[in-house]
């Protein structure tokens, strides 16, 4: 008969020293925290495809994970290359036609619009706020105008250095991924093997980070990519350039609250002051039906398609709280957080269930 364990004085340094060591560790990692996460949970998605690879090549880990990784890069980079240089290429233009129109008096003739004028009257008539004087708009638009050669300078070294950034970050996932992938099997026995749960518990674990990691990035990219593909569509019927401003609404669609409402109601008014109320109104009950739905209903179908138990109310506020806790990628790791909680709180069930049943009893 085995002796039960026994904690002593020797296990009680251990485990201090073990969270010491892991703190200094955690906090060498923490610059990179974010790569090697992204890597962890594109691991966990793209496993299955990497097993396959590695059955044609069963003595070759190390040529199976590189392929694996190229393969990757190309899903990911070529696209993301093709819809930036599209970007780039209208944002530039639509740049350079609105310096035109600012200096050539687009602005005056603007404000000189009939729907302006009676727009200007009713704020002033009812707003609590000082009236708005058009010499000063005009004013301040002159000046936006004079400074929007280095406001764009300005910008594009910005943009320069976050796709630097972007790139560095996206080689070192790729560096840990490459290991991630080959040495998968080895990685996950040794968690196992650490962690003090039961076979069961660990399997539970295990395939529920999986599934809500693979409905996470499943549901907020693939509501991107519908709601970037809707507005952009929309945008180009109302004569705006539907590449550069669908691009722009897949982006938006991660903003939360506002999302993609912050394109397409500018437009909106903008179609409004050019007296075009048809395709306004075609703008608006699009943004609101069409574009609207997409994030209301796909999304949270998307991330229950998988076995995840959450519902739609622990989704949305798991997006919501990710997304103000960790920025974007908090759309990943708000769900995560979420799903490993919900399971840790089944297997407390489990193994505390004598003691609630007999709480619930008395």
């Amino acid at each position: 008969m085995s002796q039960p364990f026994k904690v002593e004085s020797r296990h009680w340094m251990l485990v201090v020293a073990l969270v010491i060591a892991g703190y200094a560790s955690y906090r060498i990692i923490e610059p990179y925290l974010g790569p090697i996460i992204m890597a962890v949970i594109i691991s966990l998605l793209c496993h299955p495809m990497h097993e396959k690879i590695r059955g044609k090549m069963p003595g070759s880990p190390n040529i199976a994970s590189l392929l694996s990784c190229t393969l990757l890069t190309f899903i990911i980079m070529i696209p993301m290359l093709v819809v930036f240089s599209s970007i780039v290429h209208q944002g530039t233009t639509f740049s350079k036609e609105s310096y035109t129109w600012l200096t050539d008096g687009g602005a005056k003739e603007l404000f000189a619009h009939p729907y302006v004028q009676k727009s200007f009257a009713l704020i002033d008539k009812y707003s609590p706020f000082k009236s708005i004087d058009p010499q000063e708009v005009l004013q301040k638009i002159a000046s936006i105008a004079s400074q929007l050669g280095s406001t764009l300078l300005n910008v594009s070294t910005k943009l320069l250095g976050d796709v630097t950034n972007f790139l560095m970050s996206f080689i070192l996932m790729l560096f840990v991924l490459f290991f991630l992938l080959r040495d998968h099997d080895k990685m996950v026995a040794t968690v196992r093997n650490v962690l003090p749960l039961s076979r069961s518990q660990e399997d539970a674990l295990f395939s529920e980070v999986q599934t809500v990691a693979k409905s996470a990035v499943l549901g907020s990219f693939m509501t991107a990519l519908a709601q970037g593909v809707a507005g952009g569509f929309a945008m180009w019927l109302c004569g705006f350039p539907g590449l550069f401003w669908g691009s722009m609404m897949a982006f938006a669609s991660f903003i939360p609250v506002v999302g993609t409402a912050l394109i397409w109601v500018p437009a909106t008014l903008y179609l409004l002051l050019l007296g075009q109320w048809e395709w306004a109104l075609f703008l608006t009950g699009w943004g609101i039906i069409v574009v609207g739905s997409i994030d209301n209903v796909l999304r949270p179908l998307l991330m229950q398609g998988g076995d995840s138990n959450m519902n739609t109310l622990l989704i949305f506020f798991s997006i919501l709280g990710g997304l103000q806790l960790f920025g974007l990628i908090g759309l990943i790791y708000g769900p995560i957080i979420f799903g490993v909680t919900l399971v840790l709180f089944k297997l407390y069930e489990i193994e505390f269930k004598d003691f609630l049943e007999h709480q619930d009893r008395s």
